[in-house]
């Protein structure tokens, strides 16, 4: 394994898990998504469909640099913030602090585990109390 190839720390995989979910919701292939993930800034293609592959499949990668987010952010179709929160988490074990109270920190760490559907429910009635309908 080359020095900058790692697994993910601690067996996090929080970007392997968006990428896998994107890559079949979008109904592509590893080559077609590489294709596809081409850096905005650029012009080009900056992930290899073996990158992808070996990332899915849980074998050990290269972490990705910011160029090689942008490109997979235009592949997936994702906020590229969303990308560098689950690569921080994966390869170097980060965690973002969402909220500073222990409440709102549970909050979004239960909805971690709601469906996108359940989660967009949930956004609305957030947005209609807020408004205080």
């Amino acid at each position: 394994m080359a020095a900058r190839e790692r697994k993910a720390a601690s067996g996090r995989t929080q970007l392997r898990d968006i990428v896998t979910d994107r890559k079949e919701a979008l109904g592509l292939g590893y080559q077609r998504l590489a294709a596809l993930c081409v850096d905005p800034e650029t012009g080009e293609q900056v992930i290899k469909s073996s990158w992808l592959h070996r990332l899915v499949t849980g074998e050990p990668v290269e972490a990705p640099g910011y160029e090689m987010l942008r490109g997979l952010a235009a592949g997936l179709g994702v906020d590229i913030g969303v990308l560098q929160d689950a690569a921080s988490a994966e390869f170097f074990g980060a965690e973002r602090v969402f909220s500073e109270s222990a409440e709102g920190q549970a909050f979004l760490e239960d909805a971690d585990r709601l469906t996108p559907q359940q989660r967009e429910a949930i956004r609305a009635l957030m947005r209609s109390l807020a408004q205080g309908q």
